[in-house]
């Protein structure tokens, strides 16, 4: 059996006498492609932060790419894990004074050690790199721009270029598509979806009509819990308008940090 790129038993994650995300089990596979969706405060970012060794569980066993997060990694461990997991985020931050190209060639900044990553003289094999990445995302005519001329279209775009340079084996895409109309939405989930090719690929999504286009496989959280862990045709309007009901606050105050109620939505429409 392959080994899991993901794999969590019994891990829940506290924050002072609260506990935020409670996952009995979880197992996620080399090259799935799998959404997270739930109300805001549902434990998606805290998944995230664990995933990441940013935050540690308070119990339980945590597996990510082969090294166990139950305890803690050091910092060499921390670095090696990192520089295997790409990140694409809502409101990406690039450094809007440097050009496209400059920016889409921190993702090799892992591979460039010294004085050379600081000063930013990058070997000749990563500029083509970074080239050809910004060629595979339509955005080769605007790599000597400078990233804060760009649409928000344009720099989500460049943050998948910069992952492709990256070449992680798991990707993390929090709301890649977060303020963008629905067509640069869609664009930029058909080209996170391509470009993850062979890497395993975890979005958080909150328009339910984007599932099909980055996820065969849907978790849908709900107060720091897996309410439902299902193929993305088995996720129906039923099963959203269970996810996103209005949380009850006074049974779960105890539980978990408040959630903002969240709009129930449908699988035609942004929620």
């Amino acid at each position: 059996m392959n080994m899991p790129c993901i794999e969590l038993r019994n891990v829940r994650c506290d924050i002072g006498h609260r506990t935020v995300l409670d996952i009995a089990q979880l197992r996620i596979a080399p090259g799935e492609r799998v959404a997270v969706i739930g109300h805001n405060g549902a434990g998606k970012s805290t998944l995230f932060r664990l995933l990441t060794g940013f935050m540690a569980p308070s119990q339980g066993s945590a597996q990510v790419l082969g090294r166990d997060l139950g305890h803690g990694l050091g910092a060499r461990e921390l670095r090696l894990l990192r520089q295997e997991i790409g990140q694409v985020m809502q409101g990406l931050h690039l450094v809007g004074r440097l050009s496209v190209l400059d920016n889409v060639l921190i993702g090799a900044l892992a591979r460039v050690p010294g004085w050379r990553s600081w000063a930013r003289v990058f070997p000749a094999v990563e500029v083509t790199r970074a080239r050809a990445a910004l060629q595979q995302v339509g955005m080769l005519a605007r790599a000597e721009a400078r990233a804060d001329q760009l649409s928000g279209g344009e720099r989500q775009k460049a943050g998948v270029a910069r992952m492709l340079v990256q070449g992680p084996r798991l990707i993390l895409a929090d709301e890649p598509t977060a303020a963008l109309d629905p067509a640069a939405a869609a664009e930029v989930c058909q080209l996170l979806a391509a470009s993850a090719a062979g890497a395993t690929l975890i979005t958080v999504v909150h328009n339910p009509a984007l599932l099909p286009l980055l996820a065969r496989r849907v978790i849908g959280l709900r107060q720091g819990r897996m309410a439902f862990d299902l193929p993305v045709d088995k996720v129906g309007d039923r099963k959203l308008l269970d996810l996103y009901r209005p949380v009850d606050h006074e049974a779960s105050a105890h539980w978990q940090l408040p959630a903002e109620p969240a709009r129930a939505p449908t699988l035609e429409g942004t929620p």
